[in-house]
């Protein structure tokens, strides 16, 4: 029985009435302020490739052949007198690497004032 009475009760329509509210004040304002903290943390790594490279350069220095050779003698022109030699030999691949690490703090602060009046 009590069933039935539930199930009635739940199917029946009722009326809902909503009472007017009327607010009690006349004007106001509000004040909001807002922090806010990020932090970056950045890397950067940078590889700089090159390809082989082989070079000489001199002053009274006679090469028994081409740079690449290994078998290349070096030989002075005019002993006795000054000289000079530089060989400049690389290989291909990473000539140059370069690490950033940096860290970025940044802070804002956002304030705003609302006024309201009726």
């Amino acid at each position: 029985m009590k069933k039935y009475l539930l199930a009635l009760f739940l199917l029946v329509p009722t009326a809902v009435r909503a009472n007017t509210v009327t607010p009690a004040f006349t004007q106001g304002s509000m004040n909001s302020t807002t922090n806010s903290t990020q932090q970056i943390v950045e890397t950067i790594q940078t590889n700089v490739y090159g390809g082989d490279y082989s070079s000489w350069t001199g002053h009274n220095i006679t090469p028994s052949g081409h740079i690449n050779d290994h078998a290349t003698n070096f030989d002075i022109t005019t002993p006795g007198q000054n000289f000079q030699l530089e060989i400049v030999q690389r290989a291909a691949g990473i000539i140059e690497v370069t690490d950033i690490n940096r860290t970025i703090d940044t802070t804002s602060t956002t304030t705003s004032l609302s006024v309201f009046s009726q």
